[in-house]
Parts: structure tokens; sequence; C-alpha cells
């Protein structure tokens, strides 16, 4: 009797260290399974593709001249990183990506968009360039000459103007100019001042004195000659 408990007790001791070491085994393959497993990785993040740009609406027409303060949308065709809005800076120059101290006064926004495109196509291949007028600030600040001159227009302010170089810009005076009874107007404190100038003595006779400075807002009127 002695001997068959005692080989029970054994059998059963033995069952129960198989069990636990059964289990210990299982514990161990698990937790070495989990620590050599790749992390668990999710999917990235899908950026969406940035909004297209598109050309801004032109404030003024195509024969516009550009002055400083203008705001300007250089719009590169196909090229929107390359795309933005500026201002024409006190110096009379833009900056745009690859593309530093243009000068934009006095030009068209098509001259300035093809003198971009010859600057810009050392970088990108047959670049298509538009030059938007935004906002034409200077368009308050321009002086006009009008009457007797080669070629009637407005042209952009800028510090130390005067009426040779506005003359001059505009092709000189005309065949029937009434040069020495030309006159600038202009607006001082709300009221409109008339200034004589004798364009014909300062631009044929060189007489200086009637070489005055301009101011934003002038307009020079140039009459036709009496017969």
């Amino acid at each position: 009797m002695n001997i068959k408990r005692t080989s029970k007790k054994r059998s059963s001791g033995l069952r129960a260290a198989c069990s636990r070491l059964a289990a210990f085994a299982l514990a161990a393959f698990a937790g070495s399974a989990a620590w050599g497993a790749e992390p668990e990785t999710k999917p990235a993040a899908v950026t969406p593709p940035a909004a297209a740009v598109v050309p801004a609406e032109s404030k003024v027409s195509n024969d516009y001249v550009i002055g400083p303060g203008d705001t300007l949308q250089v719009y590169v065709w196909r090229n929107p990183e390359l795309t933005v809005t500026v201002p024409v800076r006190p110096d009379g120059k833009i900056s745009t990506p690859l593309v530093e101290d243009m000068i934009a006064v006095g030009k068209t926004p098509s001259q300035l968009a093809r003198d971009v495109e010859k600057v810009l196509g050392e970088y990108v291949r047959s670049p298509q360039i538009n030059v938007i007028v935004t906002q034409p600030m200077a368009a308050f600040s321009q002086v006009k000459i009008i009457g007797q001159v080669t070629r009637p227009q407005s042209i952009a302010y800028r510090e130390g103007l005067t009426v040779l170089d506005a003359v001059l810009a505009v092709g000189g005076l005309g065949p029937f100019a009434a040069g020495n009874r030309a006159k600038v107007m202009r607006v001082e404190n709300g009221k409109q001042r008339e200034i004589k100038v004798k364009l014909a003595s300062l631009v044929n006779g060189g007489d200086m004195k009637q070489n005055i400075l301009l101011r934003p807002g002038d307009v020079i009127v140039i009459p036709e000659s009496r017969f």
C-alpha cells in the first residue's frame, strides 16, 4: 500500500511540474516573439496637393505704365511656387524668386513680363509669365502730358522729375506746338493752380529756368500754335 501511494504522489508531482514547465516555455516564447516583432507602422499621412494659383484680375489697361507703390502679381504658368505678388519698391524695382532687383518702373506689364522671362529662362525651360497690376497705386501719382506732343500719355512720377524729363519721355514737342504757352496744372490744398512754362525756350533755347520740378498729379498742357 505504501509503495502504491508513493508512486501516485510522484506521478502527480511529475505531471504538475511538466504543466508548469510547459506554461513557462509558452510564456517565454510569446515574450521573445513580441520582442523580436517589427513595430506596427501606420500609413504615412497624405499631403493634399497645393491649391492651384490662378491669375489675378488686372485693374489697369494694357498700356498702363508701372510706377512706385503698385502691387504686381508675377504669374508663372505651371510654376505656382514661382508665382508671387510683390510691391514696386520706392527704388522702382521688384524682387521675385530667382529674379532679384528687376526694374519695373516705366515699363508696361507686358514689357516687364518679357524682361522677367529672359532672366527666369536661365533656370526654367521656356517660362511663360504674365504681370498683372492688382493695385495701381501709382495711377494717383503720375504726371500727364497732353496736347501738342509726339505721344500724349501719363508717365510714372519719380523723385526729381522735371518738365524737360517729362517732355522728352513723350517724344518731344509736336510740329504745331505753342511751347511757350505751355502750362502745368497743379492741385494744391484742394485748389487748382496754373504754372506757366516756356517749353520752347527750354527745349530749343536751353533756358533752364523753365525746367521746374514736377509733383505727383501734375498735368502738363501744350496748346496748338495760332496761325
